[in-house]
């Protein structure tokens, strides 16, 4: 349950080069960096309700742990894949559905920052928010 709770963005690293690496335009990529994300976690056992809000959507999304689910970016990505608790950390592991490739997000709650952390083909990058 360290997950729940509201969580508004507060700084990027490296963001910018692993959007470009996911094919990401210029422009996508700009607005992206500037979303003001605010993530809403509720977690009942090994189900999760989070909320996603931005400047430029609301997002629900339901799962549970270590089932497949289909998601879509902001950008229109498609992924496929689940979430699994590792210890302390959130993994989820999708893989692309127009090129297969594989896509890993991490989050870990450290003090009062939630830090979620993404690889894709070698590039890392992280958001780090802050509570609410």
């Amino acid at each position: 349950m360290t997950f729940n709770g509201c969580w508004k963005v507060d700084r990027n690293e490296n963001y910018e080069k692993f959007m470009e690496q996911m094919g990401i335009n210029m422009v996508k990529r700009k607005l992206a960096s500037h979303d003001n994300l605010k993530i809403t976690i509720e977690q009942n056992g090994d189900k999760f309700h989070i909320k996603e809000s931005s400047n430029f959507r609301t997002l629900d999304l339901d799962f549970t742990l270590g089932v497949v689910f289909e998601y879509s970016l902001a950008d229109g990505t498609e992924l496929t894949g689940s979430w699994a608790m590792e210890g302390d950390v959130l993994k989820g592991t999708f893989n692309r559905k127009d090129n297969g490739k594989p896509l890993i997000t991490i989050r870990t709650v450290q003090g009062d920052e939630l830090i979620q952390s993404y690889n894709y083909e070698g590039v890392d990058a992280k958001r780090i928010f802050k509570r609410c």
